[in-house]
């Protein structure tokens, strides 16, 4: 980390304001496979809190864990945990596809963060939001930038007023090969000037 902070301070002027203003993010990790793609469906489109807490009530309710288990589980009883329809189908079109062969989960351990995109975005209901967090996350991944996160989008219109997709792929280009790391220093600037505290 130390290296990817070092060539990001020299950059951009941006991640010197951030770090001394806030100092040095965490980097989170997430464990690789089943469970935390499982959880980052859960996390589309809503808080970290939220989904976690449904995220618990579902590995109460199914403590074997595993796709065949919660393939079988009833839409009314995802529903009566707190999960919607549509990620009760998301959460059905993962378990189906490890159960088929459809795709190996351990396998992407050995893959390039491309080839880990072109066989997650084949199932229903993950996509480039949810391929972004499990590469850094979970492979850690050292050049991904989730442009569909709201949190680091909101934060590079605020800190170098870039409010087009376009321009704000082409400007964090020269984040490259560390643009995970400033991710994370995104993530934190937005997460400690709301006084928030995440527990990835």
């Amino acid at each position: 980390m130390q290296q990817a902070v070092k060539y990001l301070l020299e950059k951009d002027a941006i991640f010197n304001h951030i770090i001394d203003k806030y100092g040095l993010p965490i980097i989170p990790k997430r464990p690789q496979g089943f469970e935390t793609l499982v959880l980052l469906i859960l996390e589309q489109q809503v808080s970290i809190d939220s989904a976690k807490a449904t995220f618990l009530k579902l590995k109460a309710k199914e403590q074997n864990f595993q796709p065949e288990s919660l393939l079988y589980i009833s839409d009314e009883e995802y529903r009566n945990i707190g999960v919607s329809r549509q990620k009760t189908s998301y959460i059905k079109a993962l378990s189906s596809s490890i159960i088929k062969n459809e795709i190996d989960i351990d396998s992407l351990t050995t893959k390039s963060a491309k080839q880990v995109r072109e066989e997650l975005i084949k199932i229903k209901g993950i996509g480039n939001w949810t391929i972004d967090v499990y590469l850094m996350f979970s492979l850690q991944a050292p050049d991904i930038i989730p442009l569909g996160d709201i949190a680091v989008v909101n934060t590079i219109k605020e800190l170098l007023d870039i409010h087009d997709k376009r321009e704000m792929e082409i400007y964090v280009s020269k984040w490259s090969p560390h643009k995970s790391v400033a991710t994370f220093l995104l993530w934190h600037y937005y997460l400690r000037k709301r006084k928030r505290t995440i527990v990835y």
